[in-house]
């Protein structure tokens, strides 16, 4: 077992990804390497 702690987002971050995703100007790898994000988690 592991001691590594998962990480919380914040309310205001997760808001921010989500409307870049949406807006469309860049693609959704792009937005997952910008914020340190795996690209799955930002298309949920």
């Amino acid at each position: 077992m592991s001691n590594t702690k998962r990480k919380r987002y914040s309310a205001e971050f997760k808001a921010k990804v989500s409307l870049e995703a949406i807006k469309g100007e860049q693609t959704i790898s792009e937005l997952g390497s910008r914020y340190g994000l795996h690209p799955n988690m930002i298309t949920n």
